[in-house]
């Protein structure tokens, strides 16, 4: 349930952003800074999903593999939308943070961890909200 507040917070700071930069700045920055909130929105969901799918790992390792693929999609959507490089840092380091786990996994650890992704996604969802 913090998880969920959290992230409702963090897409209602998101959408006060966009609507008060949307007055100095226009339609294009309020679009960018609601795309990048979704697609935060939906890491945040993926990062859920990844910390469930390790718990789990030794019932189902391609869990954690198709989490690990969702986040790296949504990363993609936010890089492929923007050019700030503030929110361009965070997508790296989250893209990192998912390539060590994945490498975790490959090399046989059955609980990796997501600590460091779960920070970095926690990071970008800021860069997004300012």
């Amino acid at each position: 349930m913090a998880v969920s507040r959290r992230r409702l917070t963090a897409v209602a700071a998101v959408a006060l952003a966009a609507l008060t930069t949307g007055l100095t700045t226009g339609c294009d920055a309020v679009n960018k800074a609601l795309d990048c909130a979704q697609t935060a929105d939906s890491i945040a969901d993926s990062v859920t999903g990844l910390q469930q799918a390790v718990e789990s790992a030794a019932n189902d390792p391609a869990q954690a593999d198709a989490s690990l693929d969702s986040i790296e999609k949504n990363l993609g959507k936010i890089g492929d939308k923007t050019d700030n490089a503030d929110v361009n840092k965070a997508v790296d380091d989250v893209n990192k943070a998912v390539d060590n786990v994945r490498t975790a996994i490959k090399n046989g650890d059955k609980s990796p961890d997501v600590g460091p992704v779960t920070d970095a996604a926690g990071e970008l969802t800021k860069v997004c909200t300012k």
